[in-house]
């Protein structure tokens, strides 16, 4: 099978650590590939099967020209069934239709249903230490499916085939909000204006303006949306852990006098400072990445068998949390994922980092890695089945 794309295949011929340094937050970016480099993320026919397998509801799939949503009504039926109401039916004449005219196809969460394409979504997570977001966006026509418009998120766009022209704005508010206390301006001329091709790779930062134009032959890309965390997203973090402070849950003194309203004030302001230790950013980003969720994926048969792995060690499990937290200490080493928090003997290390790197690991290299037996090694990975942390392939 073809590898799975990596940060640092998508920001080639930049390193990794100057796109984080120079790049991200900071500036769009343009990354120049070869044609058809991204071809296998998403074939055509696998793109048809999933159209045709697939109960896609609006709005996460739909249709849009110059700007406007079109009626999902004109290219989709309601068909009856005998227990649970009605399903959503695409019409393949209308709905092609409506793409020769122009229109642009959309299909949100990708990632959930195509394996290339959540494998893709769970190598950037890891590398991002953010949860990915894959949309769809493809048309034929001459026209524009969206306005001039920012996003509240940053995001990679993949040219998996044809060309799109895209023309940048840039930002007109410094890290703007989906929740503001101000919307952005709305921009001048654009700063840019070029083509996106086959196999190049586009990299807008939240709250850069920009707008996108079919011209005039085939084009399919994928935005990879993320969020990078901010001070607010930590401020919030922080309000739910004051919850275990007594002065924070009391009722404020409404009808006090005015020095007991002041004392009060004070008191909440020493607690706050010594919650905003030098290490709050680390506490509030480790803890982030631990709660983030397994990505869900089911190893039939045999993970519904006791045994929940096939007997040969060559068999390949693959780890489900992109952003598992391990540490390590007084001869233990504990694993913080999926919201959950697991402690294992020292000799767990070994093959805790190995699976964390969230390739697929083959169960023969995990017990070579580890001073266990295999029948250990097995019982400790299929512990993690159960747990949902791992799956086989």
């Amino acid at each position: 099978m073809p590898e799975t794309p990596t940060l640092a295949d998508l920001v080639a011929p930049l390193g990794v650590s100057q796109f984080f340094q120079d790049v991200q937050g900071e500036t769009y970016r343009r990354f120049e590939g070869r044609a058809g480099r991204f071809a296998d993320l998403l074939p055509w026919p696998a793109l048809n099967a999933i159209l045709r397998q697939h109960r896609l509801e609006f709005p996460r799939l739909r249709l849009a020209l110059d700007g406007t949503p079109v009626p999902m009504e004109s290219y989709t039926d309601l068909v009856p069934t005998r227990r649970s109401g009605t399903v959503p039916r695409l019409q393949a004449a209308p709905f092609t239709e409506h793409l020769r005219g122009g229109a642009t196809m959309v299909l949100d969460a990708i990632q959930e249903l195509s394996d290339p394409i959540g494998d893709l979504a769970r190598s950037l997570e890891h590398d991002l230490r953010e949860s990915v977001q894959v949309n769809l966006y493809a048309g034929w026509g001459v026209t524009h499916g969206f306005d001039v418009h920012w996003d509240d998120h940053d995001a990679f766009i993949i040219q998996v085939a044809g060309r799109k022209r895209w023309r940048m704005h840039g930002p007109t508010r410094p890290a703007p909000l989906h929740r503001d206390v101000e919307q952005p301006e709305r921009p001048g001329e654009p700063i840019d204006d070029f083509v996106l091709e086959d196999g190049d790779v586009l990299y807008v930062p939240r709250g850069h303006w920009h707008d996108v134009t079919a011209v005039g032959e085939m084009s399919l890309h994928l935005t990879l949306g993320f969020s990078p965390a901010t001070g607010i997203d930590l401020v919030s973090w922080l309000a739910d852990k004051l919850r275990a402070s007594t002065a924070f849950r009391q009722d404020l003194p409404r009808f006090g006098t005015a020095e007991e309203r002041a004392a009060r004030a004070a008191a909440l302001r020493a607690e706050l400072e010594a919650a905003l230790t030098t290490d709050v950013v680390d506490r509030f980003l480790a803890e982030r990445d631990s709660a983030a969720p397994a990505h869900p994926r089911v190893g039939l048969p045999w993970a519904a068998t006791p045994g929940l792995l096939p007997d040969g060690d060559e068999t390949e499990v693959r780890f489900l949390v992109p952003r598992a937290v391990l540490e390590e200490g007084d001869g233990r080493v504990t694993l913080l994922a999926d919201g959950k928090r697991f402690v294992f003997a020292s000799a767990a290390t070994p093959l805790l980092k190995a699976l964390l790197d969230g390739s697929p690991q083959a169960v023969k290299r995990l017990a070579e890695l580890s001073e266990l037996d295999r029948g250990t090694v097995r019982a400790f990975l299929g512990e993690l089945t159960t747990q949902g942390l791992l799956s086989i392939g």
